[in-house]
């Protein structure tokens, strides 16, 4: 199975943002023949004020984003795991941040909604409020992927081992992470703690990233980390994204799945 992880700078311009995801995504497959394409955290919509990222949310199914990324799995036969969209909630003041996944026949197989709502202050002070415009989901969501069982996350849901951990019982092979992380934050805690969630879950860790620059609400400027990566169920980082926006793809295989969980059987030592 060979999984492809696509770094995007998504603006507060739906057009454009679906631009950019479909050309990264028809790159990678003329180049990597992936299975799998896995975009970032709100691709379609990034920054702008409360009101416009409303206007410009998703319908789904039915929205511009929705359909372009399923259309592009039929097209292709690939599967995508749709990072996360902004999706309306009709007549709501808030939205949905939802991934939706497409088989190769372009058919929804499943759709999470991110539970953790990132509401912190970064280290220079700058106050992130995502509760404000987004309504959290509840339920703890996989998917079977050709024989692999796959867990939805969503950036800042990495922090909380205990979502890790129920994905993994329910037997996750492979936990998706799309993102869109600060750079403050990432410099510092990207890869560390997405090695720690491959390397306790024994899963492997797909983690697309937002790069780069965009506008808030307010008009200020706000940096993502990206550094997009794939990391095995030892802890290994077997690909990564330069900066800029690109893609990069890795071998999934499950040998190695059942080589770690046999060097060291954590699920049969549990004991809480």
């Amino acid at each position: 199975m060979r999984i492809t992880v696509v770094q995007t700078n998504s603006i507060h311009d739906k057009a454009k943002n679906i631009a950019q995801a479909l050309d990264l995504m028809t790159r990678a497959v003329e180049t990597d023949r992936p299975d799998v394409l896995v975009l970032p955290e709100v691709w379609n919509w990034r920054g702008g004020t409360t009101a416009t990222k409303i206007a410009n949310a998703d319908r789904i199914p039915g929205g511009e984003a929705y359909e372009a990324i399923q259309a592009f799995a039929r097209t292709h036969k690939v599967w995508v795991h749709g990072g996360s969209m902004i999706e309306l909630i009709p007549g709501g003041s808030q939205v949905y941040n939802t991934t939706c996944v497409f088989d190769r026949s372009g058919t929804e197989v499943a759709r999470y909604r991110k539970i953790h709502m990132f509401d912190i202050t970064a280290p220079d002070g700058t106050p992130y409020n995502e509760s404000a415009t987004v309504k959290a989901g509840t339920d703890v969501v996989l998917y079977d992927l050709e024989g692999f069982k796959v867990g939805c996350t969503i950036c800042y849901d990495m922090r909380f081992a205990e979502l890790y951990l129920a994905l993994a019982k329910a037997g996750a092979d492979i936990i998706m992470v799309p993102s869109s992380f600060t750079l403050q934050t990432g410099k510092d805690h990207w890869e560390v703690l997405l090695r720690a969630r491959a390397i306790e879950t024994q899963t492997y860790i797909v983690a697309p990233g937002q790069y780069g620059p965009f506008v808030d609400g307010s008009g200020a400027t706000r940096l993502s980390y990206g550094h997009s990566l794939i990391a095995d169920p030892w802890g290994h980082v077997i690909a990564k994204v330069s900066d800029g926006t690109g893609y990069a793809t890795a071998n999934i295989e499950r040998d190695q799945i059942t080589r770690v969980r046999g060097l060291i059987p954590v699920a049969s030592h549990r004991r809480l």
